[in-house]
């Protein structure tokens, strides 16, 4: 059995190849939803819809574990399939999500104020201010919406993208946070430019560096999870709509050629 990544776009590959970095050994299956990206200006039924797609499809390929490197989608519908779908469809088989591990991360920090870089769709759900509640009330959480980020990155933007960053985090510095989280798993590609522009004293809490360990130490403590997978170093890649703008996108995250296949989702059940 395999691990499953499930992405709306590029920015789970940043989430794959930083497990993949870690363990090297495991199976995995990713799949990116490029069809519908962007998630966050959809309604919350629109979403659970792609991601119970996304995630049928992953279980169809063997997967064990699923995890959603989408922050929209786990904001969205990450807690309806864990009750609903899991224990009908596969309840032997689990899915776990981004935002919970990260926010365990800016917490073990010790900070007291921390800022929150995403989509518009993630500020106004407030599922991290709501998580952070429950792991550390005492711990103040800034937001700011950085809606333009996403498109810029999908689209070969990252050219123009440091003076935007730049006006989107100023608020956040204006609070002296002593932390920022980047809430959304396309911002790693984000992280040079950011220190660019801010300075290298700005800590940043990246998903691609906090998954991978979290993953490891689940995968510890549920031997039930991590004994039936498989540690051949299969990956395998798919998406829903092949693009060359894509796949140049992800020959350059992986530093090397990648074959890329489409994933026909919709034809599921």
């Amino acid at each position: 059995m395999k691990l499953g990544i499930f992405d709306s776009g590029l920015g789970g590959l940043l989430i794959a190849k930083a497990i993949k970095n870690h363990m090297p050994s495991i199976d995995m299956v990713y799949l990116g939803d490029t069809l519908h990206v962007p998630y966050g200006n959809r309604s919350d039924e629109v979403i659970y819809d792609y991601c119970y797609k996304g995630i049928d499809f992953l279980f169809s390929q063997d997967c064990k574990l699923i995890i959603m490197a989408c922050n929209t989608g786990s904001a969205a519908a990450l807690r309806r399939l864990q009750q609903e779908y899991l224990p009908g469809r596969y309840p032997d088989r689990r899915i776990l999500g981004v935002v919970v591990p990260t926010l365990e991360k800016a917490a073990e920090q010790k900070h007291q104020k921390i800022g929150l870089i995403a989509t518009n769709y993630i500020i106004q759900s407030n599922i991290y201010k709501e998580e952070l509640q429950k792991i550390n009330p005492k711990i103040e959480i800034f937001s700011q919406a950085t809606p333009l980020l996403v498109p810029m990155i999908e689209n070969d933007g990252m050219h123009w993208v440091g003076p935007i960053l730049r006006t989107y985090l100023q608020p956040l510095l204006d609070q002296k946070v002593q932390s920022v989280i980047l809430g959304c798993t396309h911002y790693p590609m984000l992280k040079s430019i950011i220190k660019k522009e801010m300075g290298d004293d700005l800590i940043l809490l990246s998903q691609d560096e906090i998954i991978p360990k979290k993953l490891e130490d689940y995968l510890k403590r549920h031997p039930e999870i991590s004994e039936p997978m498989g540690s051949s170093g299969i990956q395998e890649f798919y998406i829903t709509d092949v693009t060359d703008s894509y796949e140049r996108s992800a020959h350059f995250i992986y530093n090397k050629e990648i074959v890329i296949q489409k994933a026909d989702i919709w034809d599921l059940h």
